[in-house]
């Protein structure tokens, strides 16, 4: 059978050889066929008769009628679901293996009678006319700290002309956490675009989770950069789609920079900062042309940013714990009573008592948890020993794995007085210092020595004396009249010279 490529190799010969022969025969076939072809001007393909008749009967034809009224019904419905539907209503009517039959009839009656499919309509961008921001969970890059498991978020934003881009790590898809992200995007690249797109996110921007409407706090922060913001219509993620578009090939950028990098584990903090922020250098560094563009047209930062807190006002409670976004913290017991101001930001939270701060501590994730810091409570704790059993946020009065063990070694040796004794313990750490109690701690466990208040008491005061020992500079006594011998020796040197 002569293929295309042969016929067009025919062509090509015939111009080049003595005769037509030579060329058919060079091209792979009979001089017939050549002649056939070129007096034609068709390739073989062209010859073919196009089938448009069954080969054999559609086994669905019987119930195709019940297949196209449940696809009217429901379009989202999967030929799958159909098809087991129609063998549990006609047991033995329909085998297995002709579930591909009915995928292909009822992808040909969707492409050709079914309902018409939504069409995307590309848009033109202008510079410096679109920013867009959501939150991308960084979960699947498995990234770690000191070998720990780090979930977070990243604060993507992104110009949607030029497709420069950066980001900031969040741990929930709050306002706080959008308006910290939102603004160190926005002084990182010196200036404000016109309007700013946001999706998903309407525990933060829309007021009631309405998305037809901005919360107040959002619509502050827009106007405090003389921006207007703009907002996709609920389970429109496409309608963002410049934005869900960069969160896939960032983080595919940042697997393979990971693996380049040959480990996902970072000694710090700072450590994965640094790695992220010379990612985005480097994914922006061929963005420049375009981003020039857009630099010159946006507008001026404000003279200072906006304060990224909430603020809320609470009582202290007579537990000296308050409740701040569903999770439980201590402040201090001399607080007990008093209505403070709480201003709650992305990662940390402040506690401010007449108009001065008084506390400030890492905000916790996630809900229903609690976090009793010991230095709060202790004063009163050891005037009341037998609280210490049953109290509720008994385990945060463990400041390390070592006191809980010392407390366990206690707690064999004497059950009865376990918690008097633990908790003397724990009032020496607020006192002298947690780190030297811990030491000491150690230093008894090492020793396979007990463990009590007194010897801790003791150990602590040594480390005290070591620490307070400081050497004495001994300064001999001056002996004026050496310095009249050497004035008299150098006046009459003076003279002999004369």
């Amino acid at each position: 059978m002569v293929t295309d490529q042969q016929v067009r190799r025919l062509r090509m010969l015939v111009n080049r050889e003595k005769n037509r022969e030579i060329a058919a025969a060079k091209a792979g076939m009979s001089d017939k066929t050549g002649r056939k072809y070129i007096k034609s001007g068709k390739l073989p393909s062209e010859y073919e008769r196009k089938r448009d008749w069954k080969t054999r009967d559609c086994p669905f034809e019987k119930d195709w009628v019940e297949v196209t009224g449940y696809l009217e019904i429901n379009p989202g419905l999967e030929a799958k679901t159909i098809f087991e539907e129609l063998q549990r209503k006609y047991p033995g009517r329909y085998k297995d293996g002709q579930l591909r039959t009915l995928q292909r009839r009822i992808k040909a009656w969707k492409a050709t009678e079914g309902p018409a499919k939504e069409v995307f309509f590309p848009q033109i961008h202008k510079p410096g006319e679109l920013g867009a921001f959501d939150f991308t969970h960084m979960k699947e890059l498995g990234v770690t700290i000191n070998r720990k498991p780090f979930d977070h978020l990243l604060g993507h934003f992104v110009l949607t002309y030029s497709n420069w881009e950066t980001g900031s790590i969040c741990y929930s898809e709050s306002y706080e956490s959008l308006s910290e992200c939102l603004q160190a995007a926005l002084w990182d690249l010196g200036g404000v675009p016109a309007k700013i797109r946001t999706d998903r996110l309407s525990a933060a921007v829309h007021k009631d989770c309405n998305p037809k409407e901005f919360t107040v706090k959002y619509t502050a922060l827009l106007k405090h950069y003389g921006t207007s913001g703009d907002k996709t219509q609920p389970g429109r993620a496409n309608e963002n789609g410049d934005i869900e578009q960069r969160h896939n090939r960032f983080k595919k950028a940042a697997r393979q920079a990971l693996m380049l990098r040959g480990s996902k584990d970072f000694n710090s903090m700072d450590d994965y900062k640094l790695f992220l922020n010379k990612l985005f250098a480097q994914l922006n560094a061929g963005r420049s042309t375009r981003l020039d563009e857009e630099l010159a047209v946006l507008k001026p930062l404000p003279q200072s940013k906006m304060d990224t807190c909430s603020t809320i006002e609470l009582k202290v409670g007579p537990s000296s714990t308050i409740n701040i976004k569903h999770n439980t913290y201590s402040v201090d017991s001399r607080l007990i009573g008093e209505r403070i101001k709480v201003r709650i930001y992305a990662g940390h939270i402040e506690i401010w008592y007449a108009r001065k701060k008084a506390d400030a501590f890492p905000r916790m994730r996630g809900d229903g948890r609690h976090k009793v810091n010991y230095r709060h409570v202790i004063e009163w704790l050891v005037r009341k020993p037998g609280a210490f059993e049953n109290y509720r946020y008994r385990e945060d009065l463990y400041p390390n794995s070592y006191f809980r063990m010392a407390y366990d070694q206690i707690k064999r040796r004497m059950p009865k007085l376990a918690n008097k004794e633990y908790l003397k313990i724990l009032y020496i750490a607020f006192v002298e210092g947690e780190s030297k109690v811990d030491h000491a701690i150690r230093e008894l466990m090492k020793d396979g020595q007990r463990i009590t208040a007194p010897a801790i008491e003791r150990l602590v005061a040594d480390m005290d004396g070591t620490a307070q020992k400081i050497p004495e500079a001994g300064v001999n006594d001056v002996n004026l009249k050496e310095y009249d011998i050497l004035l008299r020796e150098y006046a009459e040197e003076v003279a002999s010279h004369a």
